[in-house]
């Protein structure tokens, strides 16, 4: 069973920036292209950045220049850091294998003043 924890979402003002972490489990994580999604509150879940096996990386146009997705390999974990964050960042943001197709907690970035 695979299991992927997100950690580090907050409150923050607008601006400001967080790093979020998703911890993953099992040794298959450096095969596999990971992505960190996002849902809106009263909206469809999106997809905000993608990081190939390779350290290739891809955004949605609404976050480039601002969040940088990375990984970890030996550490099996995924990351972004977002930067000069806006109110409409405001979600719950999970980290999947890409293309998977279950969910799990997320954590939720709300920017408000």
């Amino acid at each position: 069973q695979v299991q992927l924890v997100e950690s580090g979402g907050g409150l923050v003002q607008p601006g400001g920036s967080l790093r979020l972490s998703c911890a993953a489990s099992g040794s298959i994580f450096s095969a596999y292209m990971m992505g960190w999604y996002r849902q809106p509150p009263g909206k469809q879940r999106e997809l905000v950045a993608t990081i190939t096996t390779g350290g290739n990386t891809n955004y949605a146009d609404s976050v480039k220049g601002r969040f940088t997705i990375s990984r970890d390999n030996a550490k099996n974990t995924l990351y972004l850091q977002m930067n000069s964050l806006k109110p409409e960042d405001t979600a719950v943001y999970y980290c999947n294998f890409y293309g998977a197709s279950g969910w799990g907690q997320g954590t939720q970035v709300t920017v408000s003043s």
